[in-house]
């Protein structure tokens, strides 16, 4: 049963900082920033959540600096939103993973050419 509860919250989270997201003024954060993962602790005491930008890896860790200087922000409005008893401190982690599948799908379709 706790297992259900930390997996709705987990999507429930990650929906509203998508939201979040996009209200943010920060230049250095990029508009084409995407959440990989979302990772809840079972006391939901912490929260790692995996961004990735389609520009590149360097443009991710530009936007984490972003968000990392957002995180009060960011953890009040996601209190605000949710109703939680005690919200989460939120870790923010860069990942290459949007960079790297639109390579492969390049690969994929030079491959696709070449036939």
């Amino acid at each position: 049963m706790a297992g259900f509860k930390i997996g709705r919250i987990t999507q429930d989270i990650k929906y509203e900082l998508s939201v979040i997201f996009r209200e943010l003024k920060d230049p250095r954060i990029s508009q084409m920033l995407s959440i990989v993962k979302v990772s809840v602790s079972n006391d939901m005491s912490y929260c790692k959540v995996y961004v990735s930008a389609l520009e590149g890896l360097e443009k991710t860790t530009e936007s984490v600096k972003g968000l990392k200087s957002a995180t009060g922000y960011i953890k009040r409005e996601l209190s605000n939103r949710l109703h939680l008893r005690k919200c989460p401190d939120i870790t923010f982690i860069a990942d290459d993973s949007i960079e790297y599948g639109a390579q492969i799908s390049k690969m994929l379709e030079d491959i696709e050419k070449k036939s």
